[in-house]
C-alpha cells in the first residue's frame, strides 16, 4: 500500500520533475509534459506508459494496474490503485513513465 505522500516523493525523485496542478489533481512533469498525475481523493495514480509497458503492467492484476476506459488508455494512460500497488511495482512503472516522457520531450526539443 502506498501513501499520497509516499507516491509524490517517489514521482520528486526524478532529476527535473516538478509538481504542478492539472484541474482538482496534481501532476508530475519533466521539462512540463505530464508523466503522472495524482488523484488524492480517489487515491489512484494515472501513469503515461508505452503500450507495450501498459500491457506488461495490467497484466500484473487488472483489479490494480488499468488503462484509462477512453482514448487515454490507448495512448497508454494506465491508473495505478495506490492502496493496493506494491512499492517494487510502482518504483518500475513511474520510472517507465518518467523515461518515456523525458526521452520524448529530448527529442521535440532539439
Amino acid at each position: 500500500m502506498i501513501d499520497l505522500l509516499t507516491f509524490t516523493k517517489m514521482a520528486m525523485d526524478f532529476p527535473g520533475a516538478e509538481e504542478k496542478p492539472h484541474f482538482e489533481k496534481s501532476s508530475f512533469r519533466v521539462k512540463n509534459k505530464i508523466f503522472a498525475t495524482l488523484d488524492t481523493e480517489a487515491r489512484r495514480a494515472c501513469l503515461k506508459l508505452s503500450p507495450v509497458d501498459q500491457s506488461v503492467f495490467c497484466s500484473i492484476d487488472k483489479d490494480i494496474i488499468y488503462p484509462v476506459d477512453n482514448k487515454w488508455g490507448k495512448q497508454g494512460w494506465t491508473l495505478i490503485e495506490l492502496g493496493k500497488i506494491r512499492k517494487s511495482i510502482l518504483k518500475e512503472a513511474l520510472a517507465k513513465a518518467y523515461l518515456l516522457t523525458a526521452i520524448k520531450t529530448t527529442k521535440t526539443t532539439k
